[in-house]
């Protein structure tokens, strides 16, 4: 019958009549000629049987329980860094924590050498690839890469939002969203790339961005337009610009969309949140995207430049639909017609004129419009908000193509004065030319 160890202070073995005490044991004994070990760990030792006339085989038996009940006792002292304060009961949890330290990233991602430090961050990644959700809310189409995500995500059905900004008081699902938003109040960007000088707000448009731009293998391929991803996810919301289909419905109008972050920032229209201010002006956006377009305004930034005719551009969006007028690339054709597009938007909205949709809803007047802009445009017939102003004569209008018709009036002034008219008669009609 094999020996326990029962600690702290004595440890016994039942089976013999012979007890042997080992003084370097401090206090533990222990009863041969059984084999010893500990039940904490089941840690075999020598399986020497109790020999009074061969004392070392004995020991060794001995000093190989004492060594070993020396590491239990070792491993259950607080592990500390050396780095920082980080302390931990578990030697595996300090080496992984000092990989924060040494930035060693030992498991690597085979499709686009992405590196992570831990085997299951690996695992979740991979997914990405696979386009693997096994986790499924049970109320709408939601799914997702890991069981955290989910539970996040049920916040949107019972509404509660645990998370408070101390500077707007605005809530949020989870604790990242309200780290995200702090950020607007900082104004950090604490991800950087490692091969250019992208930075940005969330660690997922650091990564997003890392495939995109420093990964070469792009193996899901669009079988209609050819447009290739990085990411199976990816593809299959490209398919929907195709099919047509919107899974993600507006409970408060008949807008639908093909992904749930869209649904989310379409919500905003109807309750009016912006919770996106800049620090430099009045101006406050519904998307962080769109703050941080009009920041440029203020600098002048414009990080994109096209290789063909060195045009600058502040967003990377624009660069991309400007290289189609180089490439003459226009991937986004329409089943129904001969249109085709470079962007996805435009093609988007032109798909509505065969559908009928009309998403954008106005809440004065029930007028509905196919696109955000049309809507925009048309409340400021309720509001009387008119944000075009005329710099010759403080005329003001609602939209820019009223103040591009009047900017005429004043041209056609100048042009008169450089010199004498000139009068057209033609039949009973005079024209100034």
């Amino acid at each position: 019958m094999a020996g326990k160890c029962k600690k702290p202070n004595s440890c016994r073995v039942k089976g013999g009549d012979d007890f042997f005490s080992d003084n370097s044991l401090s206090g533990y004994w222990i009863l041969l000629p059984e084999e010893p070990y500990c039940e904490e760990s089941q840690a075999n030792f020598c399986s020497m049987l109790y020999d009074s006339s061969v004392g070392e085989s004995t020991s060794a038996t001995c000093k190989a329980l004492q060594t070993h009940i020396i590491k239990k006792e070792n491993d259950k002292k607080p592990q500390k860094c050396t780095e920082c304060d980080y302390t931990s009961d578990k030697p595996y949890n300090l080496q992984r924590h000092m990989r924060i330290h040494t930035d060693e990233k030992p498991y690597v991602c085979s499709d686009c050498n992405y590196r992570f430090t831990r085997a299951r961050s690996l695992k979740r990644h991979y997914r990405r690839h696979t386009g693997e959700k096994p986790y499924k809310c049970g109320l709408c189409y939601y799914s997702c890469i890991e069981n955290s995500s989910l539970q996040i995500h049920m916040r949107i059905h019972t509404g509660e939002k645990p998370y408070k900004c101390s500077e707007c008081n605005e809530n949020f699902r989870h604790t990242a969203g309200l780290r995200r938003h702090m950020r607007i109040h900082t104004g950090e960007r604490p991800y950087k790339c490692n091969e250019c000088d992208y930075t940005c707000e969330k660690p997922y448009a650091l990564q997003c961005h890392f495939i995109r731009m420093h990964t070469v293998k792009k193996p899901f391929v669009c079988t209609d337009c050819n447009y290739t991803f990085t990411h199976a996810g990816s593809l299959k919301r490209h398919y929907r610009l195709h099919t047509g289909e919107k899974p993600y419905k507006c409970n408060e109008c008949n807008y639908s969309c093909t992904e749930s972050c869209g649904l989310r920032i379409h919500m905003r229209i109807h309750t009016g949140e912006k919770p996106f201010k800049c620090s430099l002006c009045d101006r406050n956006f519904s998307q962080s995207v769109g703050l941080r377009k009009h920041m440029r305004t203020h600098t002048g930034e414009k990080p994109y430049k096209c290789d063909e005719c060195n045009s600058c551009f502040t967003e990377k969006s624009s660069l991309r639909i400007h290289m189609s007028i180089h490439t003459g690339e226009r991937p986004y054709k329409c089943r129904e017609c001969d249109y085709s597009t470079s962007r996805a938007g435009n093609f988007i909205i032109h798909m509505r004129i065969h559908t009928g949709e009309k998403p954008f809803k106005c809440n004065e007047c029930g007028s509905c419009f196919t696109e955000n802009r049309g809507l925009r445009i048309h409340m400021r017939t309720h509001t009387g908000e008119k944000p075009f102003k005329c710099k010759e004569c403080d005329k003001i209008f609602s939209q820019s193509t009223g103040l591009r018709k009047h900017m005429r009036i004043h041209t056609d002034e100048a042009n008169m004065s450089a010199g004498p008219a000139r009068l057209c008669v033609v039949g009973s009609s005079i024209s100034v030319l």
